[in-house]
């Protein structure tokens, strides 16, 4: 039924649909971009979801579409920093699919990452890929990171600061910071790569819920009073948001509680 709903209207697989109340990363989606079901809308993706895919892609490219390019790339990061195709075991398929059809996979592989996607970034790594002192440090490979460190520019350490924040990592912290991590840096849009670029190494080291990580950027410096650009929240408005955000886990409850008692301490 697709395929006949495609060959009588053709000018649907380059049409975006007009999404007024929609903001972010999914305003006026072209079809393609629904196969990845990133936003979640459903739990679950359909059984014939890679069958359905390279129906559209083949569409696609009859299309002749300028966009072609444009619309499988962003197709293939919203795949690859998905849940749904993940829990569903057709990420990987369904990236096979894309770049085999032409999708790059430059810039993708933090935005994986930051998802907790590292089967998807190890495709992506593997496919060519970028591969920096960030990505050495979610991958933890300590080797890695002490030779790339070295080269680094301000903007790669500072992501590599915020990547090991996120994830807790305080041996990593430590070693960053000692290496000129910047812990009120910032980096460039290209060196985050779809990672979380919106709150300092602070607020990311709080959401991981390791006192000993958010211990050692404060030690080190970090700016207490530093807001989020999403919401404007401060690192210890994070570290309390978060003990309502796990109303039934009692010890991520507990770490975020002394956070927060160890935040307030220092801005006393």
């Amino acid at each position: 039924m697709l395929q006949q709903l495609l060959a009588s209207h053709p000018e649907l697989i380059t049409k975006r649909l007009d999404t007024p109340n929609e903001e972010g990363y999914f305003k006026d989606p072209y079809v393609l971009w629904f196969v990845a079901d990133n936003p979640i809308r459903h739990d679950t993706l359909p059984a014939n979801i890679t069958e359905v895919t390279a129906l559209l892609i083949d569409a696609l490219q009859k299309s002749n579409s300028d966009n072609y390019q444009y619309i499988m790339d962003y197709t293939l990061g919203l795949v690859c920093t998905g849940r749904i195709p993940k829990e569903c075991r057709v990420q990987i398929p369904l990236m096979d699919i894309l770049i085999s059809k032409g999708a790059r996979v430059k810039g993708n592989v933090l935005g994986a990452i930051g998802q907790h996607n590292f089967e998807a970034a190890l495709y992506l790594l593997d496919k060519g890929g970028d591969y920096n002192t960030a990505t050495a440090v979610a991958l933890d490979r300590w080797d890695d990171i002490q030779n790339l460190a070295q080269h680094a520019s301000a903007s790669e350490l500072y992501v590599g600061l915020v990547v090991a924040s996120f994830f807790g990592k305080a041996d990593m912290i430590s070693f960053l910071i000692e290496h000129g991590a910047d812990v009120n840096g910032s980096g460039t849009e290209k060196d985050f790569g779809g990672f979380h670029s919106h709150a300092s190494a602070l607020h990311q080291a709080v959401y991981s819920g390791s006192l000993a990580s958010v211990q050692l950027l404060v030690h080190a410096g970090a700016n207490l009073n530093a807001t989020d650009k999403a919401y404007t929240g401060t690192p210890l408005g994070w570290a309390i948001y978060m003990q309502a955000e796990e109303p039934g886990d009692e010890m991520k409850k507990k770490s975020f509680a002394e956070i927060e008692a160890f935040l307030r301490k220092q801005n006393q």
